[in-house]
């Protein structure tokens, strides 16, 4: 597909692509070069604090696990199996 560079460096991505990828206008996209071509990659935005809140969940998972606390699975299976119990 062809599309032009338009005033202030702006491109119109094609309509199937934006339905196919499900984008919506205000998404943001990490912009590259990667050997002669624009790479566009959606990105999420979180606020601050979702980031911390989410790390010190993740901390206290794993000092859970460390303690014996936590079960962990090897695979989907067993995650499955104890969920079935």
């Amino acid at each position: 597909m062809l599309v032009e560079l338009k005033a202030k460096s702006q491109v119109t991505i094609p309509k199937d692509i934006v339905n196919s990828m499900k984008l919506n206008q205000g998404d943001q996209f990490e912009v590259t070069e990667d050997n002669g071509k624009i790479v566009l990659v959606p990105v999420a935005i979180y606020p601050e604090h979702v980031i911390k809140n989410l790390k010190a969940e993740v901390k206290e998972i794993k000092e859970s696990i460390k303690k014996g606390d936590q079960p962990v699975f090897d695979s989907i299976d067993s995650l499955f199996e104890e969920l079935d119990k």
